[in-house]
């Protein structure tokens, strides 16, 4: 029975380290979209008037609104325009250094706006 255990266990360990050495760091892991769907019509929301998280990014980001698949609201998806490769890398992520983690929290933040509110809080939130 013990040897069953370890048996699993050494091929367990064998597929793990064969997953990380045959796959490289994927180049365009820094340039994919960030995206989310909100339930608004694509009238209510405008790529050039988005709210304040994602305006503060200015020029440094590319935005673009299309309508969801299955008539289910709208995308609204970001990227940044210039990201430095080493910035992608997995410990850079896990430091807190890769500056696309600080972009998918603005865009939590800026989907949390466009979701429909009482109006003394969408004037609270300047909305």
């Amino acid at each position: 029975m013990l040897w069953a255990a370890a048996a699993g266990l050494t091929a367990g360990a064998v597929v793990a380290l064969r997953r990380s050495t045959a796959r490289p760091a994927d180049p365009a892991a820094a340039d994919r979209w960030l995206t989310v769907t909100i339930n608004r019509s694509p009238a209510d929301i405008q790529a050039e008037k988005l709210p304040t998280p994602l305006q503060e990014y200015g020029d440094r980001i590319q935005t673009r609104v299309r309508p969801a698949p299955g008539d289910r609201g709208i995308e609204v998806a970001v990227r940044l325009k210039d990201v430095p490769s080493a910035a992608s890398s997995v410990p850079a992520r896990l430091t807190g250094q890769d500056p696309r983690q600080d972009l998918r929290r603005s865009l939590r933040e800026a989907k949390a706006l466009f979701i429909p509110c009482h109006p003394t809080v969408q004037q609270a939130l300047n909305i």
